[in-house]
């Protein structure tokens, strides 16, 4: 058909170019690494200078970003000193993730998923430090912007035993600038064209945030920290995941298994993600009083920051599945597809920010957020059957009709549970935590319960894998 022909088109345009993991593959570890080595130091010196210009910039680039803070002059200015302090970041966060690439090329997911969480433990001690030493605020956020550049560095030195471990040793020889570099650089200028689209539009959903009133940026920060746990703990791990098998599926010439793995790749993303967006929504104000409302985060803070969440919510089913998408168009070597469909989810996101954060405020813009990732889904989702024809959809639908169902009568049952177990909002905080606790608990049960009686099958997936003794190296894939 004119879809097989495509594809093998495809396939054998794929296998004519060179690229890690296809090296890894067919030549061993040692050709695979000697490019990756090339890789580590021209990378080096191109950031350090990245890093520098920024440090140098600082003042253009917090102009830029937010002009409305011009308006105060010492928000500016601080702003401006936080950005030099955190700009090396950028150096140890970008080594990191080519060194987290190399390990997902060689199937090991461990170390590269638990590096965030260092930084996260960097942030939350340098603020306990800083806060034994000083009582000023802009001291105390100084402390953190501290804690981030140390973040990146723990990052960064958590991978390497793991690499040397694998064989991949820094300091053997390669050359500066590799050939084979010139084939990563063709593949990867479009995705990094494609993250530059994203990086805007953040930057201009931050500007326009800026001219609400104060705390709208910060609203609007929170909220989508809540609604990335369950994205960073699921769909972007099963992104990350997926994209060495598709990878490899895709070179092998069997586009039934691209597209088998790829159908239950999305599946598994709606059965948890649908249920995350209801639980978020239904528990939005209980969680984010829990987490946040204490000190300068009063109860007004509170219920901004839960509305801008359910907002931010009622699309992340679709930014899950975008994880989904994008990174099979990666392993099809098309990495100008995704950058046409995010120039597209851009500026969608940019009009309707304009047009929503008059009547809405900063809950315009979220909602703008989501809207715009549900088109980016589906543009998506148009683009990869134009390329491989009939994906199975069908079965996929089915499955999120089950899962919709079953969301739906859990967000019921969870409301009606927190009505009588959260208590108001003079509570302690361990009845708010337990209250919430037990809602969460109730949530997983119902939901469970209605997964086993419609007989999901991702479902039985996730307990196959949870009850599965493994191997080592099944346990590291």
């Amino acid at each position: 058909t004119d879809h097989d022909l495509r594809y093998k088109i495809l396939r054998e345009n794929t296998l004519s170019k060179e690229q890690p993991t296809k090296n890894l593959e067919t030549k061993g570890a040692k050709e695979a690494f000697e490019p990756a080595r090339s890789a580590v130091r021209f990378l080096s010196v191109a950031l350090v200078i990245i890093a520098l210009l920024g440090i140098s910039l600082s003042p253009l680039i917090v102009k830029g970003m937010a002009f409305g803070f011009a308006s105060n002059p010492a928000k500016y200015s601080l702003t401006v000193y936080l950005t030099s302090i955190m700009f090396p970041y950028v150096f140890f966060i970008c080594l990191v993730a080519l060194c987290m690439g190399i390990l997902n090329a060689m199937d090991h997911f461990a170390a590269p998923s638990l590096a965030p969480v260092l930084l996260n433990i960097s942030m939350i001690a340098a603020i306990y430090i800083v806060s034994f030493y000083t009582t000023s605020k802009a001291e105390r956020i100084i402390g953190l912007s501290v804690g981030v550049l140390v973040g990146g560095i723990l990052q960064l030195a958590f991978q390497v035993p793991f690499l040397i471990k694998k064989g991949f040793y820094f300091w053997k020889k390669a050359r500066f600038f590799h050939p084979e570099l010139k084939n990563i650089w063709v593949l990867m200028l479009p995705a990094v064209f494609g993250s530059g689209v994203y990086q805007i539009n953040a930057v201009v959903m931050k500007l326009l945030a800026s001219m609400l009133p104060e705390g709208s940026i910060s609203y609007l920060y929170y909220s989508d920290r809540l609604v990335q746990f369950p994205l960073g703990i699921f769909a972007i791990s099963m992104g990350t995941a997926v994209l060495p098998s598709l990878s490899r599926q895709v070179a092998s010439g069997d586009p039934d298994a691209v597209k088998e793995t790829f159908s239950y790749a999305l599946k598994l993303v709606f059965f948890i993600m649908v249920p995350a967006m209801v639980g978020l929504i239904v528990l939005r104000e209980p969680i984010v009083r829990l987490l946040f409302e204490r000190g300068e985060f009063d109860p007004h803070a509170t219920r901004m920051t839960a509305t801008a969440l359910m907002y931010f919510a009622m699309g992340i089913w679709a930014v899950g599945a975008v994880r989904i998408l994008v990174p099979t168009f990666y392993a099809m070597q098309d990495s100008k597809t995704p950058v046409i469909m995010a120039v597209f989810y851009a500026v969608i996101n940019i009009v309707l920010g304009l047009i929503l954060m008059k009547p809405l405020g900063h809950c315009g813009l979220a909602l703008a957020m989501s809207i715009s990732s549900v088109c980016h889904f589906f543009l998506l989702l148009w683009a990869l059957r134009k390329k491989m024809g009939p994906l199975g959809i069908w079965s996929v639908i089915k499955s999120i009709c089950k899962t919709v169902v079953c969301s739906s009568i859990m967000g019921i049952c969870v409301w009606k549970i927190s009505l009588n177990v959260i208590s108001c909002e003079s509570s302690s905080f361990l009845t708010l935590f337990f209250g919430i606790m037990g809602s969460i608990a109730a949530s997983i049960l119902i939901y469970w319960l209605l997964s086993y009686i419609t007989k999901s099958q991702e479902l039985e997936y996730l307990m196959s894998m949870t009850g599965r003794s493994g191997t080592k190296s099944e346990q590291e894939t």
